[in-house]
């Protein structure tokens, strides 16, 4: 599996983090930036992670910035992507579970590197169920 990891300077060091982990995990990973702390814009990094999903470059994708709440919100502007925000471990586990993520997000500055590590594990140790929530993620795509 591939995943694509970005992240503001915000989230920088807990992107790097993320990108040792899930090697060491023995996962491909698709560095998309930023490469340091210098102030840019989420919004680039959340465009850059999307379209590389929707375009096939990558299986899942993992978001950071400060709270994980803005880079989160640009993400799911696009169709198809349901990015979501991991700040427990039943939230992990029900992104999952009932809505089939494709993108992991967190806060550089609101997590910790051992519960982030935790929530990505539990996330690709669990299953989707499909069924009636299958049917839901049909109708987030569906047009307005």
């Amino acid at each position: 599996m591939k995943i694509a990891v970005a992240s503001d300077h915000a989230g920088f060091e807990m992107k790097e983090f993320i990108c040792r982990f899930l090697q060491n995990e023995g996962y491909q990973v698709l560095n998309l930036g930023t490469d340091d702390c210098s102030s840019v814009d989420y919004p680039t990094f959340a465009d850059k992670e999307a379209k590389a999903l929707l375009n096939g470059q990558a299986d899942l994708g993992i978001l950071v910035c400060g709270t994980g709440i803005g880079i989160s919100i640009r993400a799911n502007r696009y169709k198809g992507i349901r990015a979501a925000l991991l700040y427990s471990d039943e939230v992990a586990e029900m992104a999952k579970k009932h809505n089939n993520a494709n993108i992991l997000v967190f806060g550089g500055r609101t997590m910790s590197q051992d519960d982030v590590a935790k929530r990505i594990r539990l996330f690709l140790t669990t299953e989707f169920e499909g069924g009636r929530h299958q049917k839901r993620i049909d109708l987030l795509d569906a047009a307005l």
